[in-house]
């Protein structure tokens, strides 16, 4: 759905995206990772035809943003981190505006408007005024604009920011509902526990760069690093240094140290080669009691991702 390729975006001096390139596939939920100033709001920016890209390319549902912007923005809805909404007007008002401003007709806007209320769960508040709502409600209410002219895609800068927990949990089952709806998300934000439990997809930015892509489980377990498991050993004759020194000699196995009285090793292996790894040693006579897999977490991988990578002097952009 979304396709980047080669992007570069360059400020006078200062190199925003630094020929950066990423997939996104349809009905996908693509979380964008990174520090203040890594390159996100910038990629973002340039997908939904915003920024003008210094080069590299960018189609949206196999349109080029730059030779066909306009059925792009057809395609896309765009949510920034801050929303401005019009305080003075009503919550069906102020949906109602948006939607005949994109040419949405008079006898279907208030069917529209109510479904979009529904939706975003707002719908006890439709005759209050913007003004009155909370952060979180208003949040919903500016999604829910971004919704009015249906679009396949949704690009979201940080759509949790500054909400209490209660209402990042009500953003997030949102837009679960919304990929069920077949929408195409990519999202930013710097809770990345949250991002774990709702992407299908993670990129992480770093000076400009994609420094590591893919869907979540290549992320978290991806051979880049391996898969960290711990083993035990039943008591007999075989010692955790004995299994150890074997892990050493197999061809999937990393590296493998004794701690107390487990072994940890990193393999290069899927489900299959480990259960048929796991089998071979107790054939071997190795009584292994306890076998399990070490998990990493995003903001773990988030911290490995980016060690020893420095910032630039000059700030690259708000996010």
């Amino acid at each position: 759905m979304i396709e980047v390729t080669d992007l570069t975006k360059r400020y006078r001096r200062v190199i925003a995206v630094d020929h950066m390139s990423l997939t996104v596939p349809a009905g996908a939920i693509y979380g964008l990772i990174g520090r203040n100033g890594a390159g996100k709001t910038t990629t973002m920016r340039i997908i939904s035809t915003l920024l003008h890209p210094t080069s590299g390319r960018v189609r949206v549902g196999g349109h080029d943003v730059m030779v066909e912007p306009g059925k792009v923005r057809r395609l896309l809805g765009y949510m920034p981190d801050f929303f401005g909404v019009y305080d003075d007007l009503k919550v069906w008002e102020y949906l109602d505006f948006y939607a005949a401003t994109e040419g949405v007709p008079a006898r279907r806007r208030p069917g529209m408007v109510s479904d979009l209320l529904e939706l975003v769960d707002l719908a006890p508040k439709r005759e209050e005024y913007v003004d009155s709502l909370s952060r979180g409600m208003k949040q919903r209410l500016c999604l829910a604009h971004t919704l009015v002219h249906d679009p396949q895609v949704l690009i979201l800068d940080e759509p949790a920011s500054g909400l209490d927990p209660r209402a990042r949990i009500e953003m997030r089952e949102l837009l679960k509902e919304l990929r069920t709806m077949g929408k195409t998300i990519v999202i930013s934000s710097h809770i990345l526990s949250e991002l774990a439990d709702l992407c299908t997809h993670i990129g992480i930015v770093e000076g400009g760069k994609m420094v590591v892509s893919g869907t979540l489980d290549e992320v978290l377990y991806g051979r880049t690093r391996g898969r960290l498991v711990r083993l035990r050993l039943a008591p007999g004759e075989q010692t955790p240094e004995d299994l150890a020194a074997r892990l050493d000699h197999e061809p999937l196995v990393r590296g493998a140290a004794v701690l107390g009285s487990v072994v940890e090793a990193t393999v290069d292996a899927d489900d299959a080669a480990l259960a048929d790894l796991l089998g071979r040693l107790v054939r071997e006579g190795f009584p292994v009691a306890s076998f399990s897999e070490m998990t990493n977490t995003l903001e773990e991988i988030f911290l490995q991702a980016t060690a020893g990578q420095e910032q630039p002097a000059e700030g690259r952009e708000s996010a």
